[in-house]
């Protein structure tokens, strides 16, 4: 299924709206979820975020202005999902490289004629799990607005997966790539933000898949649900995420097969 936003049939009955033209979202029970999704950057910005994030190594891609909001007007929490706090968090957690026989031909790739030690993660595993701010003045938001975080607690309750399964009308649907890398044709590295709006509630996974071919397989997830509420009375939300982290071997899949 393409991105965008439901029949406008559908749109109505739920009491919900699509954004403005030019903008690619919907607002519905209080929410405004919008997605954007732009080219990579160009060189210039990419050496903009090099010095901002202290690295010399970036994705091959890097989608710097495609985002993914959901934005709780009432409340003014924000729950965005961009490619430079997941590079931030790459950088901050600095997993030791892959060992990998290939790896050894990869570092002449940008600069042939040096030698350069590949000593960081090229892989660009992130733990990003999205980035959480409260817009105190969320109408016209300003930097200055965003000046702290909600709080996740720890619960017992789980994502609704038999609600999720249910033939409710997809209002709205997108998929944002924030950045990828194929690993110089040994595999592929990728950052992607899926949501998925119905008349009941939103979902949405926030997906890091690695492939290095002939030596791991590494998936880290991160699931949000919400439930519409109509009696909400101004209060926050609640907003449900889960998070799953998985690795293993191809050698290891191999003796399973």
């Amino acid at each position: 299924m393409d991105g965008g936003v439901g029949a406008e049939k559908d749109l109505k009955e739920a009491g919900a709206e699509a954004l403005p033209v030019g903008r690619c979202g919907i607002r519905i029970k209080g929410w405004t979820i919008e997605s954007c999704k732009r080219p990579i950057l160009g060189s210039l910005a990419l050496r903009e975020w090099e010095e901002k994030l202290g690295t010399s190594h970036l994705p091959e891609m890097v989608f710097g202005e495609s985002f993914l909001n959901l934005v709780h007007m009432e409340s003014g929490i924000k729950i965005h999902f961009n490619a430079f706090d997941a590079l931030k968090g790459w950088k901050q957690e600095s997993l030791p490289p892959v060992e990998v026989p290939a790896a050894a031909n990869w570092k002449f790739r940008s600069k042939p004629f040096q030698q350069i030690i590949l000593d960081y993660d090229y892989t660009f595993t992130t733990p990003y799990s999205g980035s959480e701010t409260i817009e105190l003045n969320h109408e016209k938001p300003t930097s200055r607005d965003a000046c702290h975080s909600p709080k996740w607690d720890d619960c017992e309750e789980r994502i609704d997966v038999v609600a999720l399964s249910s033939k409710e009308p997809i209002l709205f649907y997108d998929e944002v790539i924030l950045y990828e890398d194929e690993l110089a044709d040994n595999g592929i590295s990728l950052l992607t933000v899926k949501v998925r709006v119905m008349p009941s509630c939103w979902f949405l996974l926030l997906r890091f898949w690695l492939r290095v071919d002939g030596v791991l397989m590494r998936l880290r997830d991160s699931r949000f649900y919400c439930v519409f509420s109509d009696d909400n009375d101004g209060r926050w939300p609640d907003v449900l995420r889960e998070s799953c982290w998985r690795e293993a071997t191809i050698g290891s899949l191999s003796v399973l097969a």
